[in-house]
């Protein structure tokens, strides 16, 4: 059952993962419209592989045959303030693993705070998805790695055109 609902599925996406992709199509079969929000990382202390741009891109990349259900975009600062301007009222969140949990549920308690009317919703990743990371993606791809199994395939190509330049 489609909810006639927008959700918003946040996160810094560097890189996208197929986990990544999985929660956001999973989303997508319950909510009308589905806001894929990509973090500016710009003013924090991560180093990113990919410039926000880039992620949106690879996003949107990701999605596509997906369109009409999709908005893939950056945002910075609140993730509620972002929610709030787009008039969506749930956060999409996703989970790899028990270990994902604690954190996940001390964000959305914390935005529960700030702003109530705004839910959190939990997804499962897809088994097969549950044991990637972006950071582990990252990490075998700085190491030369084959990471075609791990990220969609527009993700894989892009990660190792970086590699050559």
């Amino acid at each position: 059952m489609l909810c006639k609902t927008t959700a918003v599925y946040a996160g810094t996406f560097d890189p996208v993962t197929l986990g990544h992709v999985d929660i956001a199509a999973r989303a997508a079969n319950v909510f009308e419209k589905v806001y894929i929000a990509v973090a500016d990382t710009g003013s924090t202390s991560k180093q990113p592989l990919f410039s926000t741009a880039e992620r949106v891109e690879l996003f949107q990349e990701a999605l596509r045959g997906h369109e009409g259900s999709f908005v893939v975009e950056s945002f910075s600062g609140l993730l509620v303030d972002y929610v709030r301007s787009i008039g969506a009222s749930v956060i999409v969140r996703g989970l790899r693993a028990v270990s994902d949990y604690e954190y996940e549920a001390q964000m959305a308690l914390t935005n529960r705070q700030i702003a109530p009317n705004i839910e959190t919703l939990f997804l499962m990743t897809a088994a097969r998805c549950s044991f990637i990371t972006s950071s582990i993606v990252r990490e075998v791809a700085r190491y030369g790695g084959d990471v075609s199994q791990l990220v969609p395939e527009n993700v894989s190509q892009r990660i190792a055109e970086k590699k050559k330049s």
